[in-house]
């Protein structure tokens, strides 16, 4: 099956229009395409493509650096901030390290916020003062972007406006910078720049990778290809949304296969990972309760569930 017959895309600029229509349209669209496959393509969202193109010239030049000079930036607890070296981080239950490098970045929150001294704090490459300015714009960008993606997601499902969007105010989101390196012969061949996966946050806005290699599982259990046209920002709902819902919104699984030897490059890519406040309950609700379909998860909070998916996949002991 072609992803095009699959995924659908839609323009954030249906939802904020005064036409009832258009923003009918857009909720409505979002929500199948979420509930169908979990994955949409996002257009109109104000993203401007030269910031992502500015932000990307930064970020390659902090992976050009030498091993011992992106090492000095490593070592905040469980990656949560700076960099996390080459085959740290593997998928859950899969014991091959994906074959990747990243750099996080989170909230910047001010003295005396209440997060204040949960939230790790942000480093940043001393060397390269303009990586800081457009990872925090491209930070708050998205996130404006999903204010309004999980505002229509509580719309269509006739919730009150404030559902979900309230729970990632001054959430725990984190911005990850991806260099996926060009494999050499020795790579195990059971490894992936990143292996199968369900996303742990709520949902994920991916900006335009340099390359294409994002997957998608069906539901027919087949593999396809997510190829996101230029200045497209691809969206998908990972396990906290899917736990609050109680699995009617799927935790789609994906993947990043491995480049073909004659595309064998760098490939970069920039996920923001919606999170909500740490202390936020997500606990099915009970719009998504019935007699048929009882909760299929337990309370637990955004934080501790945060942390026990952490250990999970390599970042935390």
């Amino acid at each position: 099956m072609s992803e095009n017959n699959r995924i659908p895309t839609i323009n954030l600029e249906d939802f904020t229009s005064d036409e009832p229509g258009r923003r009918g349209h857009f909720t409505r669209t979002f929500g199948e395409g979420l509930l169908d496959c979990g994955f949409i393509k996002l257009e109109g969202h104000g993203v401007d493509p030269s910031l992502i193109r500015q932000g990307y010239d930064a970020f390659e030049s902090f992976f050009s650096f030498d091993e011992e000079t992106k090492k000095q930036y490593a070592g905040s607890e469980a990656g949560a901030r700076g960099y996390t070296p080459f085959g740290i981080e593997h998928a859950k239950d899969y014991d091959k390290p994906d074959l990747k490098e990243f750099w996080q970045v989170g909230q910047d929150l001010p003295e005396g916020h209440p997060y204040r001294a949960e939230y790790s704090r942000n480093v940043w490459p001393t060397e390269i003062p303009e990586f800081q300015r457009h990872a925090q714009e491209i930070f708050r960008r998205l996130e404006d972007c999903a204010r309004m993606l999980l505002e229509s997601l509580a719309e269509f499902f006739e919730l009150p406006a404030g559902t979900f969007s309230d729970m990632i105010v001054d959430g725990n989101h984190v911005l990850r910078i991806i260099h996926y390196p060009p494999l050499s012969g020795e790579v195990d061949p059971a490894a992936f720049r990143s292996a199968p996966h369900e996303d742990i946050n709520l949902i994920t806005l991916l900006c335009e990778a340099t390359q294409g290699g994002l997957e998608i599982l069906t539901r027919e259990d087949e593999w396809i290809p997510v190829e996101a046209k230029s200045g497209q920002i691809v969206v998908d709902s990972g396990d906290m949304i899917a736990r609050v819902t109680n699995g009617i919104v799927p935790a789609t699984t994906h993947r990043v296969s491995n480049p073909k030897r004659a595309v064998n490059e760098s490939r970069y890519s920039i996920p923001f990972f919606v999170h909500p406040f740490s202390a936020c309950d997500l606990t099915v609700m009970d719009r998504f309760v019935s007699e048929d379909r009882p909760p299929r998860f337990e309370p637990i909070a955004a934080g501790e569930y945060l942390q026990e998916r952490l250990r999970e996949i390599g970042l935390k002991g």
